[in-house]
């Protein structure tokens, strides 16, 4: 590894630091970058570069966004009347791909983990309060994950909506617990959101 230009040995370390990707992968990765190109090259550092400058999170539904509000927050086929509330950004994609949500959403930035330090004014919460309280809102729909975390997030959710007087369900089974909503398959996906339940 150390026979490497200095150059090629930054690339790796730099690629190391991103997730999933081990030293080897980040050799070969590297190798590739510098084997192909200079135009794909160039493309692919000016895809970095934009992503960190255009890309912030909806003003609505805090998802990823290169607008001020989302496509599906500013989609007017999308049924206003609905939230659903997940963790982050790759649990909506989940659901999305799935096919059986027509609603808007609201990311929370994380799950509750005191342990982690992270309470409710660490997450979106009270920003998913001020809009689960509007009157155009007929249901919020709570999807955080099924493990420790993800349930006590929801309890959280439910038990202060239910006090405002607020329509609040579940995703239902069909979900594994202490699994990852971005690795369920759609169809799993689709048969959760088609079978939730009041809370």
């Amino acid at each position: 590894m150390n026979h490497y230009p200095e150059s090629i040995l930054n690339l790796i370390k730099s690629l190391s630091r991103l997730p999933g990707i081990g030293r080897k992968t980040a050799e070969r990765l590297s190798l590739h970058i510098l084997h192909a190109p200079n135009h794909e090259a160039q493309t692919l550092a000016n895809d970095i570069l934009e992503l960190k400058k255009k890309v912030r999170l909806c003003s609505t539904c805090f998802s990823l966004s290169d607008r001020e509000e989302c496509r599906i927050c500013s989609n007017p086929n999308r049924d206003r009347s609905s939230i659903c509330v997940v963790e982050n950004p790759t649990d909506m994609v989940a659901i999305e791909k799935s096919g059986a949500f027509s609603g808007r959403y609201h990311i929370l930035g994380g799950a509750l983990s005191p342990m982690d330090g992270i309470g409710p004014d660490e997450l979106r919460i009270k920003e998913l309060f001020a809009r689960a309280v509007s009157k155009s809102i007929t249901e919020v729909i709570i999807a955080t994950g099924t493990d420790v975390e993800g349930e006590a997030t929801a309890s959280y959710i439910i038990d202060n909506l239910k006090k405002k007087g607020v329509n609040v369900t579940r995703i239902a089974s069909g979900v594994p617990m202490g699994g990852d909503l971005q690795y369920v398959d759609q169809v799993t996906m689709q048969r959760a959101m088609e079978g939730r339940r009041g809370s």
